[in-house]
C-alpha cells in the first residue's frame, strides 16, 4: 500500500516521518537575504544591454524595468497565499502534490532535482567562473574548474549546518547590494550624459515581449521563498513581509542600475555592449573599475549559487520523505539541521552539468536552454493549482488570499504561458535534453506506483 497524507495538516506527515525535523531557524532579514541574494545574481550585469537593443528608447526601458516588478509582484502574491496557507519544506512540490496528485508532484521534484534547481546553480556557477577568471586564470578550463569549486565549497558549508549556511548568505547578499550601489554611484555621478550621436530605433528588433523575457529572467527567482516556509520563525507574516520587501528592494535597485547604464553609457553604446556593467566602470573609473566590477560580479554569483543550493536541497528532501524509491534523501541531520543526503546527491548532479556544458563549449548558454521551458512549466502549473486548492479545501484558514482573486492569478497565469511558449521559441537543443530528462522520470514513477500495490 502507498502512504498516505494527512491533507488536514500541512506538516503532520512530515513531523511523524522522522524524529528529526526542520527547525525554525530562519528570521524575517534571513529570509530577505535569501531571496535577494537568489534574485539579483549574474543577470542585471548582462541583460540591460539585451534590454535596451530590444526597447529602443530610454523610457521604454525603465517602463519595462517597472513592468517586470509588477509582474514579480502578481506573483509574489500568489505564492504568499500558498506559502502561509500550506507552509512546508517542499515548497512547489507540496503545492503541486495537494493539487494534482503525488504523480505530478513526483515529476516536478524529480525535474527540480535533475533540470530546473541543479542547472540554475550550475548556470551561475559557469557565470561566476567566467569572471573569476578575469582576475587568476586556471588554464584552457578555468571556468569549469571555478565552476565546480564553487558548488563542492558551498555545499559543504551548506551541509555544516543552516546556521553557517544562512550567515555566509547574509554577507554575500550585503557585499553584492553594497557593490551595486557603488556602481550606481558611478554611473550616476562619475560620468557626464551621454548624448546620442543617432537614432537608435534603426538598430532594434522592437520588441517588446523578447525584451520582456529577459527582464524577467532578471526578476526570476524570488519563488525560492516557498523553500524555507517550514524554517521560517512567525511565517505566517513573515512570509508575506519577506517577499514584498525582497521585490520592492530589487525593483528599486534594478531601476537605478538602469538609470545609470542610460545615463554613463547612453542608449547606442548600452545596446551595443558586450559588458555593459565593466563598460560603465571601465568609463568611470578606468581600468580599476572593471576589475572590481569582475570582483563584485564573483561575489553576486557566490551569493546567488548559495542560496540556491539551500532551496535546492529542501526539495529533493521532499521526495525522499513521499517517495520510497528515493527514500535515502528524505533524512534530516538533526544535529546541523539540513538534510545532508539530498544536498549531496544535487552536488553531484550539478557537477555532471558542469561537464556537460564544458563540453558543449556553451556553458551558460547552454544551461539557459536546458532549464528554460521545464522551468515555465511548472511555475504556470503551480499557480493553476492556487485554484484547485481554493475549490478542492475551502474550508482550510488563509492567513493571506490573493487581493482581486481570481483575477490577479489568472493573469499571472497568462503571463507564465506565454514565457514558456517564448522559451521554446527562442532556445535551441539545450531545451531538449531538459525536456527529455523529465520523462526519464516518468519509468522511474511507474516502478515505484508499481512497487506500493
Amino acid at each position: 500500500m502507498s502512504r498516505r497524507t494527512d491533507y488536514s495538516f500541512p506538516d503532520q506527515r512530515l513531523v511523524a516521518s522522522s524524529s528529526a525535523s526542520p527547525k525554525q531557524a530562519l528570521a524575517f532579514t534571513d529570509a530577505i537575504a535569501l531571496i535577494v541574494g537568489i534574485v539579483i545574481g549574474a543577470g542585471i550585469f548582462e541583460t540591460p544591454a539585451l534590454v535596451a537593443a530590444n526597447a529602443g528608447s530610454p523610457p521604454l526601458i525603465i517602463f519595462l524595468w517597472l513592468i517586470g516588478g509588477a509582474v514579480s509582484f502578481l506573483g509574489a502574491l500568489c505564492w504568499a497565499e500558498l506559502a502561509t496557507t500550506y507552509p512546508h519544506t517542499g515548497g512547489n512540490y507540496y503545492y503541486l502534490r495537494r493539487a494534482f496528485g503525488k504523480n505530478v508532484a513526483f515529476l516536478f521534484a524529480w525535474a527540480r532535482m535533475t533540470v530546473i534547481q541543479t542547472g540554475s546553480i550550475v548556470l551561475l556557477a559557469f557565470v561566476f567562473g567566467d569572471y573569476a577568471s578575469q582576475l587568476f586564470k586556471l588554464g584552457n578550463y578555468s571556468s569549469s574548474i571555478y565552476a565546480a569549486i564553487a558548488i563542492i565549497s558551498l555545499t559543504a558549508l551548506n551541509i555544516f549546518g543552516v546556521q553557517q549556511g544562512k550567515k555566509a548568505q547574509n554577507l554575500l547578499t550585503l557585499a553584492k547590494v553594497v557593490g551595486l550601489i557603488l556602481v550606481i554611484i558611478c554611473g550616476l555621478f562619475f560620468t557626464l550624459p551621454v548624448e546620442e550621436a543617432a537614432n537608435l530605433s534603426n538598430k532594434t528588433s522592437g520588441s517588446w515581449g523578447l525584451s520582456m523575457i529577459f527582464v524577467l529572467l532578471t526578476y526570476g527567482g524570488w519563488n525560492e521563498a516557498a523553500y524555507i516556509s517550514a524554517e521560517l520563525q512567525n511565517v505566517r507574516q513573515n512570509m508575506v513581509r519577506s517577499l514584498l520587501f525582497s521585490i520592492g528592494i530589487i525593483t528599486v535597485i534594478y531601476l537605478l542600475i538602469n538609470f545609470a547604464y542610460l545615463q554613463g553609457l547612453g542608449i547606442t553604446d548600452m545596446a551595443n555592449s558586450q559588458a555593459v556593467a565593466a563598460d560603465l566602470m571601465r568609463r568611470a573609473i578606468g581600468q580599476p573599475g572593471a576589475i572590481f566590477l569582475s570582483l563584485l560580479i564573483a561575489i553576486s554569483t557566490l551569493g546567488a549559487i548559495n542560496a540556491t543550493i539551500f532551496t535546492g536541497a529542501r526539495t529533493n528532501y521532499a521526495l525522499g520523505q513521499d517517495f520510497s524509491v528515493f527514500s535515502f534523501l528524505g533524512k534530516w541531520q538533526n544535529k546541523n539541521s539540513t538534510p545532508v543526503n539530498a544536498l549531496i546527491v544535487q552536488c553531484a548532479i550539478a557537477l555532471f552539468l558542469v561537464l556537460l556544458g564544458t563540453l558543449t563549449r556553451k556553458g551558460f548558454q547552454t544551461m539557459v536552454d536546458y532549464t528554460a521551458p521545464v522551468f515555465w512549466f511548472f511555475f504556470l502549473l503551480t499557480t493553476f493549482s492556487l485554484f484547485i486548492l481554493r475549490w478542492r479545501e475551502p474550508q482550510t484558514l488563509r492567513p493571506f488570499q490573493v487581493p482581486f482573486y481570481p483575477i490577479t492569478p489568472i493573469i499571472f497565469c497568462l503571463i507564465c504561458g506565454y514565457l514558456l511558449y517564448s522559451s521554446l521559441a527562442y532556445t535551441g537543443v539545450g531545451s531538449l535534453v531538459g525536456v527529455a530528462m523529465v520523462i526519464v522520470g516518468a519509468p522511474i514513477l511507474i516502478r515505484h506506483n508499481r512497487q506500493q500495490v
